[in-house]
């Protein structure tokens, strides 16, 4: 598997670090594409769990080289907190290897969104607050900080100062605190010398890899439904976690690529605001929740829960031409009789098993289920297919017939052991 990308296939918090970190074992390289420390990894190894956030989860397999591409936007103060955790718990990380391009989350970015919240009212995003959507206006308004700017004081002097003067004036419009812009800068320049190191132009390390025959692993963060161009927007992540993002996110042609993976629930969950058809608003989904320990890794908000939607699933197998799904968490689903999925939608009298056209149309959909059989074994210790129940085979293959591509490996638990594969990546 020279090249494959792993992403989200449904709202985010899917287990796709625990799918990079298996899958990173048997890589050379592992490239987070885009995002920042607004979505969190959780990878347990040997009972031992790591929260990963702005790190890409192959920093914990030996021997890979963690890469952080272009595509990601970055917090300093994360960052090196993050390097202290895991280093100083034994992980080697003198491997990472971080893009030139890649865009700095400044200080006054965290309260941009706080003053962007407050001013929306009622109509919340749902934003984790970490700064990540005014960086990416920053940068696609070309008044964005690069890492390779820290190594230009004076140059990163007065493009703090620009990007900050207006800025100042909303923070005091809102309440909020106003920011010294030498201060600032000065905050920042004081990583320079740490990460000097780690720098490198990430499209020639990743192509000339290639070329090698190594194996690219390429991490997505937040998933397909939060994406900027293909989500429900306006209830959406700032960057592009589909397949197309992976690409403009480190600097590699479609043509590279071999695979790619989609990471789903055996169910679903959503964080944040936004339309969720199978949303379960109440003690089922409360039930689910607690039993999936569904509460967010980064900002430790309850997760909204609700059945499998294989009309969101088919959604995403197109829009990323998905050749595998990952499927996580099917061990949650031990002890209910049926286990409901949605296999269509009906909106406004109107039965469709695809995504409606407009957003007012995904808001009004009420979902359309297929009551499956459930089953009552305690699964956590299966490893191969075969011994799953038999009512748990079933809903698998069914799951693989409405999503319209194969299952490829099932989780059973949280441990990285805890994995059925179906299908070997080659």
């Amino acid at each position: 598997m020279p090249a494959v990308i792993v992403l989200g296939a449904q709202w985010g918090d899917e287990g796709k670090g625990k799918a990079t970190d298996q899958l990173g074992q048997h890589t050379d390289l592992v490239v987070k594409f885009n995002g920042g420390n607004n979505a969190g990894h959780t990878v347990v190894i040997d009972g031992e769990k790591y929260a990963l956030h702005l790190l890409p989860a192959g920093i914990l397999s030996e021997g890979v080289t963690p890469i952080i591409g272009n595509g990601v936007v970055v917090d300093l103060d994360v960052l090196f907190e993050e390097l202290a955790d895991i280093t100083a718990r034994g992980v080697d990380c003198s491997r990472l290897l971080i893009s030139s391009n890649a865009h700095i989350i400044p200080p006054y970015n965290r309260l941009m969104d706080q003053a962007n919240e407050r001013a929306r009212g009622n109509n919340l995003i749902g934003t984790t607050g970490r700064g990540i959507g005014p960086t990416y206006a920053d940068k696609m308004n070309r008044i964005g900080l690069r890492i390779q700017d820290l190594f230009h004081p004076e140059e990163l002097r007065a493009k703090v100062e620009a990007a900050l003067a207006p800025k100042n004036n909303i923070f005091e419009a809102v309440d909020l605190e106003v920011l010294d812009p030498a201060e600032v800068s000065d905050h920042l320049l004081s990583f320079a010398d740490r990460i000097k190191p780690m720098l490198c132009d990430v499209s020639l390390v990743v192509n000339d890899a290639l070329d090698r025959g190594d194996t690219v692993l390429f991490e997505g963060g937040q998933a397909t439904m939060l994406d900027i161009d293909h989500g429900t927007y306006p209830f959406v992540t700032s960057s592009n976690p589909t397949a197309g993002g992976a690409l403009t996110g480190s600097g590699v042609g479609p043509t590279r690529i071999d695979r790619v993976i989609g990471v789903a629930k055996a169910y679903t969950t959503r964080v944040g605001e936004g339309p969720f058809p199978t949303e379960l608003d109440n003690e089922v989904g409360e039930a689910l929740r607690a039993k999936g320990g569904e509460f967010g890794v980064t900002t430790g908000r309850p997760r909204r829960t609700g059945w499998f939607d294989a009309v969101v699933m088919r959604y995403s197998t197109r829009i990323n031409g998905l050749t595998d799904i990952c499927l996580t968490k099917l061990d949650v689903l031990s002890g209910y009789d049926t286990i409901p999925v949605c296999v269509a939608y009906e909106v406004d009298g109107v039965v469709t098993e695809e995504m409606p056209l407009d957003q007012a149309g995904f808001e009004a959909a009420v979902p359309v289920y297929e009551e499956l059989p459930g089953w009552s074994e305690d699964i956590s210790q299966c490893r191969t297919f075969e011994e799953l129940p038999r009512a748990a085979q079933d809903y698998i293959k069914r799951l693989e017939e409405l999503s319209r591509c194969r299952i490829q490996s099932i989780g059973v638990g949280p441990g990285r052991e805890a994995t059925i594969v179906r299908y070997p990546i080659q």
